[in-house]
């Protein structure tokens, strides 16, 4: 150090009269941010931990002292104060609360075209593909779609479509008569078949609305699900959601079961005489059964409620008003 201070003094650094302590307050600054950087690359071999340490060594010959002691204090601060153990003890990690979102496959999506125009081109390479896009989807909820390719002139996507039908449909069938024999055994020995009648009733509906059965296939299923719905509405009427009555009503109503139907529309009524659906129900029934007298006295009686009305049932009420 004394020879570093006797070089200086020769350069004439000194005769400009700067206090020796200064100078060897810069020497030790500088040599405690060279110490510093060589630490840095000791303990942080990668590219981007030592760039940062050079810059940090910098500021500390830029601002001596101050620097320095800036990064100390942090380093201090961080440690002592900010690097706790985290408490997980009172933390609950449940699947329940957490809700994924999954991203849309915009390429995928955008080429796709809607089965009827697929067939109305005879397009092989955008049915084959819609077809594949629909299986690998929600199939439960695609069978009306996959019944339409049963027309197409190409064999293999015709052949395909009626392989995954049969199967659904086969399943269908098969689940739909366990449950109903277990509903009606649970009734014969005095059980509750509540949850099961709720249970089969969605999963028919679900099914049965898409048309995919024969006519009077469709017809028996949903005579089954009526039943189901009578032997839920007799044993817990709470249980019988407005869901399903408008459903039954909807089932009925196609096979041209009127009576039935409208009997379903008055205890919908008794039951949720509140909710949209036991109206849009009933005028759904009377327009199809050709009832109009009854038609637009329910009309009226909607107009005149509290409900609110949302944009389809809103365009059907100013379509039979002019």
């Amino acid at each position: 150090m004394q020879e570093i201070l006797r070089k200086i003094e020769q350069t004439g650094i000194l005769q400009m009269q700067i206090p020796r302590w200064f100078v060897f307050l810069l020497l030790i600054n500088a040599l405690v941010a060279l110490l510093y950087l060589i630490l840095g690359i000791c303990l942080y071999r990668k590219k981007d931990g030592v760039t940062q340490y050079v810059i940090n060594m910098v500021v500390m010959l830029l601002c001596p002292v101050v620097g320095p002691l800036f990064y100390l204090f942090g380093t201090i601060f961080h440690h002592v104060l900010m690097h706790r153990e985290v408490e997980l003890s009172d933390v609950m990690f449940s699947k329940q609360r957490v809700h994924s979102l999954l991203l849309a496959d915009v390429e995928r999506e955008s080429n796709l075209v809607p089965m009827e125009e697929a067939l109305a081109v005879s397009d092989t390479a955008s049915l084959r593909g819609l077809m594949l896009n629909v299986i690998r989807g929600d199939i439960q909820n695609s069978l009306a779609s996959i019944a339409l390719a049963l027309n197409s002139e190409d064999s293999e996507t015709s052949h395909y479509a009626a392989s995954v039908l049969r199967d659904q449909l086969n399943d269908f069938r098969a689940y739909v008569q366990k449950l109903y024999t277990q509903i009606k055994e649970a009734k014969e020995a005095g059980e509750s078949a509540a949850e099961a009648a709720a249970l089969l009733i969605t999963y028919m509906d679900q099914v049965l609305a898409q048309h995919v059965f024969t006519g009077l296939e469709q017809e028996t299923f949903v005579r089954e699900m009526d039943e189901v719905c009578e032997i839920l509405y007799q044993e817990k009427p709470g249980a019988m959601e407005s869901d399903f009555c408008e459903s039954v009503v909807l089932r009925l109503t196609e096979i041209e079961e009127y009576e039935r139907a409208e009997e379903w529309c008055g205890r919908a009524f008794e039951l949720y005489p509140e909710q949209l659906s036991s109206f849009t129900s009933r005028l759904k029934l009377y327009y199809s059964a050709g009832w109009k007298e009854k038609f637009f006295a329910a009309l009226e009686e909607l107009k005149h409620s509290d409900i609110v009305i949302d944009n389809e049932t809103l365009e059907l009420i100013r379509m039979f008003s002019t």
